[in-house]
């Protein structure tokens, strides 16, 4: 049985792998229902308890799932984690029916971790305009939700901001070796090791591209144990940070069901020499990146507005996955929002604050321009394939 532990703050004793219901098998392009729910009951029968899922997984079938993946359980012996995905709502009316559907759907009457989901500066203010958290505060006096979170897509300043708005249990954020500081996930960490909040633990393989690396990029790790997969060092390293109350897994076959449980049965908290390990491949996987930012922030506040540890975060994203539609994508929220490169003045204040020493404002021009070359590659395509 896989190892379960007790979150004080929470009173709840949850093992340390969660099922995230978001990957589930496929026939074609519908998911594979049968296959789905014996998996999570294989899960549930391997020791898993934690089930995470939303309504804008599988176009809604991910709940659907859930529901019957469980109804054959007592309700006492698992937990249930879902999601109030702001965006998919026209009104508060609207949100409110949501959660009501939520719980005919997973055919339960309280959902034991309930999140705001994804929350970025946009979302927020809908969260607010919609009396959201307000909402379900409400639902957890009446009971129907047993612990209240979100979970977090933006800056550490708006998140900083949301954790001082409310009272919340526990924060879900994407956390992995990769982006602990190319990304500024230490950051975000630090922040809810301060405040003593749990933290739940989403793309700890990084959307499945640390479960992929090339033997050269992975060479420290299958120098030092050639018979673990390179996923398992991902997750291990997640699950070794103190603060962190469940790892969750995307998990979609019987083989990675089983290989995560293994890992995380009897665990063992990564020693030095694998955590130097961990530190080789990191390095190895950010040489491809050519602006060596660690999101610090000591370059901010921009006078012009210019997000720079964004802007620099979403290149280092396409350097490193090499994804031209959500480099594309990424930036182009960044210039709806008044914070493109752009804006950029060459004033220097930035570089004056940069323990790397980068040459901010060269390096906030090549990649604006590179938007701007990528960008129209995009459209001519799109416009070739509508001919």
């Amino acid at each position: 049985m896989i190892d379960r532990r007790v979150i004080p703050r929470l009173g709840e004793e949850i093992s340390r792998l969660g099922f995230g219901g978001m990957r589930f098998p496929k026939n074609g392009e519908e998911v594979d229902v049968d296959a789905a729910v014996s998996l999570l009951r294989k899960a549930y029968d391997m020791g898993i308890n934690y089930f995470d899922t939303a309504v804008v997984y599988h176009k809604g079938e991910s709940e659907k799932i859930f529901g019957k993946a469980f109804e054959i359980y007592d309700r006492s012996t698992y937990y249930l984690a879902d999601k109030m995905s702001i965006w998919v709502c026209e009104d508060e009316q609207a949100m409110k029916d949501l959660f009501e559907r939520q719980l005919k759907t997973l055919k339960t009457d309280y959902i034991d971790f309930y999140l705001v989901h994804s929350l970025n500066r946009n979302h927020y203010k809908k969260v607010k305009e919609f009396h959201c958290v307000e909402f379900l505060q409400e639902m957890k006096r009446q009971g129907k939700i047993k612990h209240l979170g979100f979970s977090f897509h933006d800056t550490y300043p708006v998140f900083t901001q949301i954790l001082d708005d409310y009272d919340w249990d526990f924060v879900q954020i994407q956390l992995n070796y990769l982006d602990w500081q190319n990304q500024g996930a230490e950051q975000l960490y630090r922040e809810l090791e301060k405040r003593h909040l749990p933290c739940m633990v989403m793309e700890p393989v990084r959307g499945g591209y640390l479960a992929t690396l090339d033997e050269e990029r992975a060479k420290p790790f299958l120098e030092m144990e050639p018979n673990r997969s390179i996923a398992s060092w991902a997750i291990r390293w997640v699950s070794s940070l103190p603060q962190v109350a469940v790892v969750l897994s995307g998990m979609n076959t019987i083989e990675q069901l089983e290989d995560n449980v293994s890992l995380l049965t009897n665990f063992e908290p990564m020693n030095e020499k694998e955590l130097e390990a961990v530190g080789k491949v990191v390095e190895a996987i950010r040489k491809v990146n050519d602006v060596p930012c660690t999101g610090c922030r000591y370059c901010m506040d921009c006078p012009m507005g210019v997000d720079i540890p964004e802007i620099f975060a979403i290149y280092s994203r396409y350097r490193i996955f090499d994804k031209v539609k959500s480099f594309v994508g990424d930036y182009k929220e960044t210039v709806e929002h008044g914070n493109g490169a752009e804006h950029c003045v060459r004033c220097g204040q930035c570089m004056s604050h940069c323990p790397q020493s980068i040459q901010i404002p060269d390096k906030l021009a090549m990649i604006h321009q590179l938007y701007l070359d990528k960008k129209a590659e995009l459209e001519a395509e799109e416009a070739q394939q509508a001919k």
